[in-house]
């Protein structure tokens, strides 16, 4: 007696594709939901962020609040509406710092190779080899606590990361015919990076950034739970969270649960357009 295995079935590439393709869509739908919901919240929230209410400390979902409130009766969906600006421009911020700084050096070391290339290696190692929140910890110890203090040392602490990446992708684009073309034309080293070579790598490290977004986010709001980011009467994610830790002694679990689950599906969604953009861009070079 003999017996025959049915082969396993494999996954259908369409229905794959058909699968990613939704989550894609749902994650950019969120995402466009989210800064909709930042950009218009003194209009569409139902209340003021700072608006305190006794009467109503850590009340439950109602009619009058959707989400319930936190430790001071303010209400949680007004606060999350108005937190979503200062959670989402802030890694922005950080990595507009980052990018300027990493893309100079990263091309700066890639096209003059040698000596400086290493020097620029050896210390972009260094501050890599850092780690970053303790870098952070350092810089806000020097310069005070703040949402502009832990801005500006998180893109500190990125330099190094999108540094390196700019300069693989500077040697591969630098590889490229039109570059010694443009060279025996005479354009300069500098023209030559700033009008051909940096707009070239703009699609591959445009995905890289929208990935970086994400951690960035993360980044800010771990800082501002541990008191260095944003400080009160911010409505930040991160320092609703932190606010929100009392209520979890009392077994009222949304005022951190709300601000917890926005990071968390943001960053998610982020994650999700980022390694889509990337895969687009890569495919089209």
């Amino acid at each position: 007696m003999s017996t025959t295995l049915a082969p396993a079935l494999p996954v259908a590439p369409a229905a794959t594709a058909k699968r990613v393709g939704s989550m894609y869509t749902v994650a950019v739908g969120f995402l466009a939901l989210v800064v909709v919901a930042a950009v218009l919240a003194p209009w569409l929230a139902p209340h003021r962020p700072e608006a305190i209410d006794f009467s109503a400390i850590w009340a439950g979902p109602s009619p009058e609040h959707l989400l319930g409130t936190d430790q001071l009766g303010r209400d949680l969906l007004s606060r999350l509406m108005f937190g979503a600006r200062a959670t989402l421009l802030g890694p922005v911020l950080l990595l507009l710092v980052a990018t300027a700084l990493g893309v100079t050096i990263g091309t700066v070391a890639a096209w003059t190779g040698g000596w400086l290339d290493a020097l620029l290696a050896r210390i972009t190692d260094v501050m890599f080899a850092f780690p970053g929140l303790l870098f952070v910890v350092l810089v806000v110890a020097v310069f005070g606590k703040g949402p502009a203090t832990a801005v500006i040392a998180l893109g500190l602490a990125y330099t190094p990361v999108i540094a390196k990446f700019t300069r693989s992708v500077a040697l591969s684009e630098m590889a490229r015919p039109y570059v010694d073309a443009y060279r025996v034309q005479g354009v300069g080293a500098a023209a030559l990076c700033v009008r051909y070579i940096v707009p070239n790598m703009a699609p591959a490290l445009l995905g890289y950034l929208v990935v970086l977004f994400g951690e960035g986010l993360m980044g800010l709001a771990t800082l501002s739970f541990l008191g260095f980011g944003a400080q009160p009467p911010s409505s930040e994610w991160g320092l609703m969270v932190q606010e929100g830790q009392d209520a979890i002694i009392q077994g009222r679990f949304l005022p951190t649960a709300v601000p917890g689950l926005a990071i968390a599906a943001v960053v998610v969604a982020v994650n999700i357009v980022g390694v889509r953009v990337a895969d687009t861009l890569a495919a089209r070079r």
